[in-house]
């Protein structure tokens, strides 16, 4: 784990992290412990595009499990709750 000190970024400016950065993500200890987590540009897109395409597929899922007829709908919350509360606790779905 690369690791700098705020009081370093203080002291040195920005420049302290870019040094730390061509090794990969810095963490910035604050109070002696980790406070906060620099990345670079391409590492921060791809995280961004990771947790968009998991997004997706989650709801591709969802729209599968529709499609299957796998979703059982209610008409009030009510109705809802009388299920969960008289559904045996042994089976796995609704």
């Amino acid at each position: 784990m690369n690791t700098i000190p705020a009081q370093e970024i203080k002291r040195k400016g920005i420049s302290a992290v870019d040094e730390e950065l061509k090794k990969g993500a810095v963490h910035i200890i604050k109070n002696n412990r980790p406070q906060y987590v620099i990345l670079d540009e391409a590492t921060y897109n791809e995280l961004i595009k990771e947790q968009e395409n998991s997004y997706l597929l989650r709801i591709q899922s969802a729209l599968e499990d529709i499609k299957n007829k796998k979703v059982k709908r209610f008409d009030s919350v009510s109705d809802f709750m009388n299920t969960i509360e008289n559904y045996p606790e042994n089976q796995c779905s609704l």
